[in-house]
Protein backbone atom coordinates (compact mmCIF):
# COMPACT_ATOMS: atom_id res chain seq x y z
CA UNK A 1 0.00 0.00 0.00
CA UNK A 2 2.01 3.20 -1.44
CA UNK A 3 -0.21 6.15 -0.19
CA UNK A 4 1.61 9.30 -0.48
CA UNK A 5 2.42 9.43 3.45
CA UNK A 6 4.01 5.88 2.96
CA UNK A 7 5.77 7.56 0.30
CA UNK A 8 7.29 10.31 2.18
CA UNK A 9 8.49 7.89 4.71
CA UNK A 10 10.41 5.91 2.40
CA UNK A 11 11.94 8.62 0.77
CA UNK A 12 12.78 9.77 4.25
CA UNK A 13 14.58 6.18 4.99
CA UNK A 14 16.11 6.53 1.36
CA UNK A 15 17.31 9.80 2.78
CA UNK A 16 19.49 8.33 5.30
CA UNK A 17 22.49 6.90 2.87
CA UNK A 18 22.90 9.87 1.18
CA UNK A 19 23.14 12.13 4.56
CA UNK A 20 25.90 9.76 5.64
CA UNK A 21 27.57 10.26 2.79
CA UNK A 22 27.36 14.15 2.57
CA UNK A 23 28.09 14.48 6.03
CA UNK A 24 31.21 12.06 5.73
CA UNK A 25 32.23 14.05 3.04
CA UNK A 26 32.82 17.29 4.57
CA UNK A 27 29.66 18.53 2.92
CA UNK A 28 27.69 19.64 6.30
CA UNK A 29 25.92 22.06 4.52
CA UNK A 30 24.01 19.82 2.13
CA UNK A 31 23.67 17.22 4.97
CA UNK A 32 21.90 20.01 7.42
CA UNK A 33 19.28 20.43 4.09
CA UNK A 34 18.52 17.01 3.54
CA UNK A 35 18.14 16.47 7.11
CA UNK A 36 15.87 19.71 7.77
CA UNK A 37 13.88 18.22 4.25
CA UNK A 38 13.87 14.89 5.84
CA UNK A 39 12.35 15.95 9.42
CA UNK A 40 9.70 18.13 7.93
CA UNK A 41 8.45 15.23 5.85
CA UNK A 42 7.98 13.27 9.27
CA UNK A 43 5.64 16.00 10.72
CA UNK A 44 3.97 16.21 7.42
CA UNK A 45 3.39 12.58 6.37
CA UNK A 46 1.97 11.91 9.71
CA UNK A 47 -0.66 14.94 9.42
CA UNK A 48 -1.12 14.10 5.43
CA UNK A 49 -2.29 10.46 6.35
CA UNK A 50 -4.43 12.07 9.50
CA UNK A 51 -6.37 14.25 6.70
CA UNK A 52 -6.49 11.74 3.69
CA UNK A 53 -7.55 9.27 5.98
CA UNK A 54 -4.93 6.77 4.84
CA UNK A 55 -3.17 5.25 7.87
CA UNK A 56 -1.82 2.02 7.15
CA UNK A 57 0.12 -0.88 9.49
CA UNK A 58 2.65 -0.12 6.96
CA UNK A 59 2.86 3.45 7.39
CA UNK A 60 2.87 2.70 11.67
CA UNK A 61 5.54 0.60 10.91
CA UNK A 62 8.26 2.09 8.94
CA UNK A 63 7.72 5.66 10.33
CA UNK A 64 8.61 4.84 13.40
CA UNK A 65 11.91 3.20 11.73
CA UNK A 66 12.64 5.74 9.47
CA UNK A 67 12.79 8.24 12.62
CA UNK A 68 15.27 5.99 14.57
CA UNK A 69 17.11 5.88 11.12
CA UNK A 70 17.63 8.95 10.52
CA UNK A 71 17.77 10.03 14.33
CA UNK A 72 20.87 7.30 15.35
CA UNK A 73 22.56 7.41 12.01
CA UNK A 74 22.98 11.46 11.94
CA UNK A 75 23.75 11.25 15.81
CA UNK A 76 26.71 8.57 15.26
CA UNK A 77 27.83 10.27 12.38
CA UNK A 78 28.23 13.69 14.49
CA UNK A 79 29.66 11.98 17.64
CA UNK A 80 32.42 10.61 15.11
CA UNK A 81 32.74 13.84 13.77
CA UNK A 82 33.10 15.44 17.12
CA UNK A 83 29.81 17.80 17.05
CA UNK A 84 27.90 15.93 19.61
CA UNK A 85 28.68 13.93 22.48
CA UNK A 86 28.78 10.44 23.27
CA UNK A 87 26.87 10.38 26.71
CA UNK A 88 23.82 12.25 24.48
CA UNK A 89 24.10 9.52 21.75
CA UNK A 90 24.68 6.80 24.64
CA UNK A 91 21.10 7.95 26.41
CA UNK A 92 19.49 8.54 23.10
CA UNK A 93 20.32 4.62 21.61
CA UNK A 94 19.92 3.04 24.95
CA UNK A 95 16.18 4.43 25.48
CA UNK A 96 15.48 3.22 21.84
CA UNK A 97 17.04 -0.41 22.84
CA UNK A 98 14.82 -0.39 26.11
CA UNK A 99 11.83 0.07 24.51
CA UNK A 100 12.43 -2.15 21.81
CA UNK A 101 13.18 -5.10 24.09
CA UNK A 102 10.70 -4.01 26.35
CA UNK A 103 8.22 -4.45 23.24
CA UNK A 104 9.42 -7.86 22.35
CA UNK A 105 9.63 -8.96 26.07
CA UNK A 106 5.58 -7.76 26.46
CA UNK A 107 5.23 -9.47 22.91
CA UNK A 108 6.42 -13.13 23.80
CA UNK A 109 5.37 -13.43 27.57
CA UNK A 110 1.65 -12.44 26.83
CA UNK A 111 -0.87 -10.16 24.40
CA UNK A 112 1.66 -7.69 22.21
CA UNK A 113 0.70 -4.07 22.79
CA UNK A 114 -0.50 -2.11 20.31
CA UNK A 115 2.45 0.27 19.58
CA UNK A 116 1.73 3.97 19.76
CA UNK A 117 4.55 6.78 20.52
CA UNK A 118 3.27 8.88 23.51
CA UNK A 119 3.43 12.42 23.84
CA UNK A 120 6.53 12.63 25.94
CA UNK A 121 7.96 10.00 23.14
CA UNK A 122 7.29 13.02 20.45
CA UNK A 123 8.70 15.69 22.38
CA UNK A 124 11.92 13.38 22.57
CA UNK A 125 11.64 13.24 18.43
CA UNK A 126 11.58 16.94 17.73
CA UNK A 127 14.62 17.95 20.61
CA UNK A 128 16.40 14.71 19.03
CA UNK A 129 15.86 16.31 15.26
CA UNK A 130 15.98 20.04 16.90
CA UNK A 131 19.62 18.89 17.76
CA UNK A 132 20.82 17.10 15.51
CA UNK A 133 19.97 20.26 13.29
CA UNK A 134 22.01 22.48 15.53
CA UNK A 135 25.19 20.30 15.04
CA UNK A 136 24.74 20.16 11.50
CA UNK A 137 24.44 23.99 11.43
CA UNK A 138 27.96 24.21 14.31
CA UNK A 139 29.78 22.37 11.24
CA UNK A 140 28.37 24.23 7.94
CA UNK A 141 28.85 27.91 9.58
CA UNK A 142 31.47 27.43 12.32
CA UNK A 143 32.19 31.33 12.22
CA UNK A 144 28.66 31.19 14.00
CA UNK A 145 29.79 31.31 18.05
CA UNK A 146 26.56 32.13 19.00
CA UNK A 147 25.76 29.01 18.67
CA UNK A 148 27.66 27.19 20.90
CA UNK A 149 25.41 27.87 24.35
CA UNK A 150 22.20 26.84 22.41
CA UNK A 151 23.83 23.90 20.99
CA UNK A 152 24.83 23.26 24.83
CA UNK A 153 21.54 23.86 26.26
CA UNK A 154 19.89 21.70 23.97
CA UNK A 155 22.12 18.66 24.25
CA UNK A 156 20.89 18.62 27.85
CA UNK A 157 17.48 18.96 27.09
CA UNK A 158 17.14 16.35 24.47
CA UNK A 159 19.44 13.67 27.37
CA UNK A 160 16.38 15.09 30.04
CA UNK A 161 14.03 14.09 27.79
CA UNK A 162 15.08 11.00 25.86
CA UNK A 163 15.70 9.57 29.65
CA UNK A 164 12.19 11.12 30.62
CA UNK A 165 10.59 8.97 27.48
CA UNK A 166 12.30 5.82 28.34
CA UNK A 167 11.34 5.74 32.16
CA UNK A 168 7.52 7.12 30.70
CA UNK A 169 7.96 3.71 28.19
CA UNK A 170 9.13 1.27 31.14
CA UNK A 171 6.34 2.66 33.35
CA UNK A 172 3.61 2.04 31.01
CA UNK A 173 5.15 -1.40 29.83
CA UNK A 174 5.33 -2.84 33.19
CA UNK A 175 1.46 -1.49 33.79
CA UNK A 176 0.61 -3.14 30.29
CA UNK A 177 2.47 -6.06 31.90
CA UNK A 178 0.50 -6.60 35.27
CA UNK A 179 -2.92 -6.27 33.59
CA UNK A 180 -2.44 -9.15 30.64
CA UNK A 181 -2.46 -12.91 31.72
CA UNK A 182 0.89 -14.86 30.77
CA UNK A 183 0.78 -17.00 27.17
CA UNK A 184 0.29 -20.59 28.17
Amino acid sequence: MLTLPNFLTLLRIIAVPIFLILITSDRAALALTLFLAASVTDTFDGVLARLTNSKSDLGASLDPLADKLLVISAALSLVYLGAIPIWLFILVVTRDVVILGGYLAIYFLTTPMEVKPTTLSKVNTFFEMMTIGLALTALARPDVTAMTPILHAAFYVTGMTAAASGIDYVYKGLLYYQRQPAKA
